[in-house]
């Protein structure tokens, strides 16, 4: 009988990793070929992997929540009839493995050098501190006991210097009883004692009482909260999100410009077009689909918009693919890509956009859907802001934010004269990275965009 090596496929441009988030199968379970054997995610998307052989799963190489590098063998079946097909990803992934097999890591070398933690007392010199010893215990706690603590646990435990007999006193209120973040902060956050390891092996009720080992993390104050606060653990896209959104900050220098502007010829067209184009296509005619065909004849106006930065090397990018932030149920943010907007008319783009919300909210989006992206433009006015600064969607150097509608008193310029008339106005806001974005660029680039859409057409066809 073979033995079939599972590997982690690629999973689209510049996906280099993926995290375990379901194993469906448990070893000795039998496999059929091409069924879902686990659930992955990415910092794109989440997706399932497929078995490219049937058989019996013999052996499974990583557990949930770990981190695994693309071309890292995941799992091996042990099969008569081995397939040749490689592995894909659910209906998106369809090119060959080709990247190499990465070493994977062991915990224990990616463990920081030891420090020295500091003590809120003097210590008797008959029992010395090994800060080491306490990171080397915590780090691995997998050897040493049945109870599965992940990285995220592992990591907080070992800032704390906490060793693995103080995370075995913790109840957990996770699944199978295992120990979550939230039960970690909770217990820190009444100040347990933490009690410093002996060198000696002697009975520990001979030793001085236990010594309150301060956080390692003495920058960032600490969060207390009573009896009546509710703690909500960060799901995984909120802690993707919030990682991005960090590093983009860090890395660009963020400037952004704003512009009102008259859209009264675009608000008549829809509405005199929305339901006549529900009932041919049956699909529903937003204002997004004419924000991008504008922001596609803006971008090609002005080329080094549509870039990104590489050290001291910027990249002028040759095809325009458009990122649109799209709001789920669950609260959090994606941005699906509309691949080669340039090349699309308004009905392709409507039909590009119809399609990608909705895979988007019913989260059947693949890695490809989500990578690629140039620039992005993101609505936070379907949520009745009337304007905002957007963060960089890295590595991109510009981002767009449409805001509200509203209707204003505003002068209209006539051939008679100025006048007073109601108009439906909005603001743009235009937020780019002024390392290679300057000002005045930024600015015309914005007023561009806006002249593109004051002076739609509203006696247009689709």
């Amino acid at each position: 009988m073979a033995t079939e090596s599972i590997i982690l496929p690629k999973m689209g441009e510049s996906v280099a990793e993926a995290t375990i988030i379901k194993w469906l199968k448990k070893e000795g379970d039998p496999v059929e070929l091409e069924e879902v054997i686990i659930e992955i995610a990415t910092d794109k998307v989440d997706t399932e992997v497929f078995s490219p052989f049937a058989g019996k799963l013999s052996s499974i190489k990583c557990v949930e929540g770990e981190v695994v590098q693309v071309g890292t063998v995941i799992a091996e079946i042990e099969t008569d009839a081995p397939s040749l097909a490689p592995p894909v990803v659910k209906e998106t992934i369809k090119e060959p493995i080709v990247e190499p097999v990465k070493e994977k890591k062991s915990l224990k070398s990616l463990a920081p050098e030891p420090v020295i933690i500091p003590v809120a007392a003097p210590i008797p010199p008959s029992i010395p501190i090994e800060p080491s010893k306490i990171i080397e215990e915590t780090t691995t706690q997998s050897a040493a006991s049945d109870r599965f603590y992940s990285p995220l646990v592992r990591s907080i435990a070992k800032k704390e210097g906490m060793s693995l007999s103080d995370l075995e006193k913790i109840n957990g209120t996770g699944k199978e009883g295992r120990l979550t973040k939230a039960d970690l902060l909770k217990y820190l956050s009444i100040e347990q004692p933490v009690e410093v390891p002996s060198s000696s092996t002697t009975n520990l009720t001979s030793q001085p009482p236990p010594i309150t080992v301060p956080s390692l993390v003495a920058e960032q104050p600490k969060t207390t909260h009573n009896g009546a606060d509710e703690i909500i653990e960060m799901d995984r896209v909120r802690q993707l999100i919030s990682s991005h959104m960090t590093m983009s900050q860090q890395t660009s220098a963020h400037v952004t410009s704003f512009i009102e502007l008259d859209v009264t010829s675009i608000v008549m067209w829809r509405n005199a077009n929305k339901e006549t184009f529900k009932e041919t296509h049956d699909e529903p005619l937003t204002f997004t689909p004419i924000f991008i065909e504008a922001l596609v004849k803006t971008i090609q106006q002005f080329p080094m918009i549509n870039s990104s930065l590489d050290g001291n090397k910027i990249i002028l990018k040759k095809d325009i693919n458009v990122g649109m932030a799209t709001a789920l149920p669950s609260g959090n943010l994606i941005v699906p890509v509309i691949k080669n907007a340039d090349r699309l008319n308004l009905m392709g783009i409507i039909k590009k956009v119809n399609d990608l919300a909705i895979r988007a909210r019913n989260k059947n989006l693949g890695p490809d859907d989500t990578s690629g992206g140039t620039y992005t433009i993101t609505n936070v006015g379907s949520f009745g802001s009337i304007m905002g600064t957007p963060i960089i969607n890295q590595p991109q150097v510009a981002i767009m934010a449409v805001g509200a509608i509203t209707k204003k008193p505003a002068v209209i310029e006539t051939p008679q004269g100025d006048t007073i008339g109601i108009r439906h106005m909005m603001y743009l806001s235009h937020t780019y990275d002024h390392r290679i974005i300057d000002g005045a660029l930024g600015s015309k680039f914005l007023k561009m965009m806006a002249d593109h859409l004051e002076n739609f057409d509203s006696r247009r066809k689709i």
